[in-house]
C-alpha cells in the first residue's frame, strides 16, 4: 500500500487526507469512548473531563461493549475509500472483536495486577497540570470523587466473581497491599497533597480530598480481601486463557510451543553476545573474570564515570541523552517533525519503580514525557545500564512512535491516532529501537552495549518464563537457572535470578507482573522479531531504511496480523 502523508498540525507536513465515511464512524467512536471514560480523556489530553472519574460499573462496561458492536455493524455497510480505510477496517475488526470477546468473559474488568488494572487508575493524576492553585482545585475535585470510581469497580468485581471469574489469590493479595500502600500516611496520596500550591485553605482542601481518595483505596483493599476465598490458588492461567491474552497483546495468534522454543534459542544467543562483550570489559578492567558477565557488571558498577548521584542528576542526564538522540537522528535515519523534538524528562513519585512514557496531548500543548519512578532510598543510578532504556522510552522509541501516531489524526483518523494501541507493535518498536541504536553506532561503548544486551536478555527470558509457566510447558533443563521439570513460582524466581539484571525488589515486582498480566511480557520481543523481519524484507526490496521507518511509524500502532499486510 502507499504510505500516508503526515498530518498537518502547524508543521511542514503534507496535506491532510479527506476523511472517509469510515473515518467519520471511527472518530465518532472515539468521542463515545471519551465520554464514557474521563480518565482516558485526560490521558489523551482531551479537555473538559479532568474533574470527573471513570465509572467501572457493569452498566458502563456494557455501554462500551455496545458501542463497539454498533461500530462493527456500521462499518460493514461502508465501502473502503482507499488503502488507508482497508487498514483501519482490518484493525477495527481485530481490536473491537477481541474487546467484545474479553468483555463477554469478564476478563477485562475482573483483572487485578500490580501494573495495569483499574487499581492503578491513580496514574491519571500524573498527567494533570500542577503549576497553579487553579490546577490543584481541579485535582482536588477529582481526588474527592475517586472512591466513587473504585466502588463502581467493586460492583463489577463482585459480579464477575459470582460468575466464577476472579484473579489469582496472589494478585488479590498484592493488589490489596498496593492499595493500602497508596493510602498510607507516607503513601502516594499524602505525598501528592504535600506538593499542592495556593493559599493555606486551598492546600487544606487538597489534603482533605487526598484523604478521601486514600479512604477509597482502603475500601477497595477490603473488597480484594473479601474475594480471596473464591480466587484460584494457582498462578498459571492455562492454555486457553493464555492464548486469549497473547492475542490481546499481539494482535495475532502464535504457536505457543514453537514460540517457546524460539525464545529459548534467542535467550541462548543473547547470553553468548553478552559474554563476548564481558570478556572485553573484564580484560580492560583487569578483573580476571574472563567471559563472566557478572564480573563485567561489577567493574562497570565501580566505575565512577558511570554513576549518577541523586534524582536531579538522573533527570538531567536523561534529558541530555534524549535531546542528543533527537538531534543526531533527525533527518538521517528518521523524519522527526518539529513538535516531537521536545521530550520532557521527569521523576515520578509513586515509589513503585520503573521507567515509562506518557504521550503528548492531542493538541500537542502537553509534551511527551519520559518518567523515572524512583523507589524510596535509591540515590545512585548507573548510566551503562540505562542508556538503552532512554532510547526505548524516548527517541527513536516510544516518544517518536507515539508522537508520530498522535500527529496522524488528520491523515488517518482519531481512532488510529489515539486509541489503537497494540503492545506487540508498540513495545516491539521500542525494543527494535534499542537494537537499532546499537546497529547505528550509538551503543559502541562496551558498557552501554552490555546494558542493552541485559535488557534484551530480560525480554527474551520473559518469552520463556511467561509461556512456560502459564501454559505448563517443561522447563529447559540445560539453560542457566533452569532446573527442568514443571515451572513453579520458586523455579521462576531462580530462572530470573540467572538472567534478569535487576534488584531483588524489582525482580519480585516483575515476577508478580508476569503472573498477573499473562501474555503481555513476551509481546516486546515478539513484536521486535516481527519488525526486524519486515525491515529486512523491505531492505531486500531496495527500500531505504529511513522510508521504512517513516511508513512503520505513520501507520500508527496496529495488530501484528494487520501490520504484516500494511508494511509488505
Amino acid at each position: 500500500m502507499s504510505s500516508p502523508q503526515p498530518a498537518a498540525h502547524g508543521t511542514d507536513a503534507g496535506t491532510p487526507r479527506t476523511p472517509s465515511r469510515l473515518d467519520q464512524l471511527a472518530d465518532n467512536f472515539v468521542d463515545q469512548q471519551i465520554a464514557l471514560d474521563p480518565f482516558l480523556a485526560t490521558e489523551l489530553g482531551v479537555p473538559g473531563h479532568d474533574t470527573e472519574v471513570t465509572d467501572y460499573s457493569p452498566a458502563t462496561v456494557q455501554a462500551r461493549v455496545d458501542a463497539a458492536r454498533s461500530l462493527l455493524a456500521a462499518i460493514a455497510d461502508v465501502p473502503d475509500q482507499d488503502a488507508t480505510d482497508a487498514v483501519t477496517r482490518a484493525a477495527l475488526r481485530e481490536r473491537l472483536g477481541l474487546e467484545i470477546e474479553l468483555a463477554e468473559q469478564r476478563v477485562d474488568i475482573a483483572q487485578v495486577n500490580n501494573l495495569a488494572s483499574v487499581l492503578q487508575s491513580r496514574d491519571v493524576l500524573d498527567q494533570m497540570p500542577t503549576e497553579t492553585a487553579e490546577d490543584w482545585e481541579v485535582i482536588a475535585e477529582r481526588l474527592a470523587a475517586f472512591p466513587e470510581s473504585l466502588r463502581s469497580w467493586a460492583v463489577s468485581l463482585r459480579e464477575a466473581a459470582a460468575q466464577g471469574v476472579v484473579s489469582a489469590r496472589r494478585q488479590l493479595e498484592l493488589g490489596a497491599q498496593q492499595a493500602r500502600g497508596y493510602a498510607a500516611p507516607d503513601g502516594f496520596f499524602a505525598d501528592l497533597a504535600a506538593q499542592a500550591v495556593g493559599s493555606p485553605a486551598q492546600r487544606q482542601q487538597v489534603a482533605a480530598a487526598a484523604r478521601t481518595a486514600a479512604d477509597g483505596y482502603l475500601e477497595i483493599a477490603e473488597v480484594l480481601d473479601s474475594l480471596q476465598d473464591r480466587a484460584p490458588q494457582a498462578d498459571a492461567v492455562g492454555r486457553d486463557a493464555y492464548q486469549l491474552g497473547s492475542r490481546q497483546f499481539l494482535g495475532t495468534e502464535i504457536d505457543l510451543e514453537d514460540t517457546y522454543a524460539w525464545g529459548i534459542e534467542e535467550l541462548r544467543g543473547i547470553v553468548a553476545e553478552q559474554e563476548e562483550v564481558a570478556e572485553r570489559i573484564n580484560s580492560r578492567h583487569r578483573t580476571g573474570g574472563g567471559r563472566s558477565v557478572e564480573a563485567a557488571k561489577e567493574a562497570l558498577r565501580r566505575d565512577p564515570q558511570r554513576v549518577l548521584h541523586g534524582t536531579e542528576a538522573l533527570r538531567a542526564w536523561m534529558q541530555q541523552l534524549s535531546d542528543t538522540a533527537i538531534s543526531e537522528l533527525a533527518g538521517s535515519h528518521f523524519d522527526i517533525p518539529e513538535p516531537l523534538r521536545r521530550l520532557e524528562c521527569r521523576i515520578a513519585n509513586t515509589g513503585s519503580g520503573g521507567i515509562y512514557y506518557t504521550g503528548p496531548s492531542e493538541d500537542l500543548t502537553r509534551p511527551g514525557r519520559m518518567w523515572w519512578d524512583v523507589p524510596p532510598g535509591n540515590k545512585e543510578f548507573h548510566t551503562w545500564l540505562e542508556t538503552t532504556t532512554v532510547y526505548h522510552e524516548g527517541v527513536p522509541g516510544h516518544h517518536l512512535q507515539i508522537g508520530t501516531q498522535t500527529l496522524q489524526a488528520a491523515t488517518l483518523n482519531r481512532w488510529r491516532a489515539m486509541l489503537c494501541w497494540v503492545s506487540g507493535h508498540g513495545e516491539g518498536w521500542a525494543l527494535y529501537a534499542e537494537r537499532l541504536m546499537d546497529e547505528l553506532g550509538h551503543l559502541s561503548d562496551d558498557g552501554d552495549r552490555l546494558g542493552m544486551l541485559d535488557a534484551q536478555r530480560l525480554r527474551a527470558g520473559r518469552v520463556v518464563l511467561d509461556i512456560g509457566l502459564h501454559v505448563g510447558l517443561p522447563m529447559p533443563a540445560d539453560l542457566a537457572g533452569s532446573a527442568g521439570g514443571a515451572w513453579t513460582y520458586e523455579k521462576a524466581w531462580d530462572f530470573m535470578s540467572a538472567h534478569w539484571g535487576v534488584s531483588e525488589a524489582e525482580q519480585r515486582f516483575e515476577l508478580h507482573r508476569y503472573l498477573g498480566w499473562p501474555g503481555q511480557a513476551p509481546s516486546y520481543k515478539l513484536g521486535q522479531r516481527e519488525l526486524e523481519q519486515l525491515r529486512d524484507a523491505a531492505v531486500r526490496r531496495g527500500e531505504p531504511l529511513r522510508d521504512f521507518h517513516r511508513r512503520a511509524l505513520e501507520l500508527g500502532s496496529l495488530p501484528l496480523s494487520v501490520l504484516r499486510g500494511a508494511l509488505s
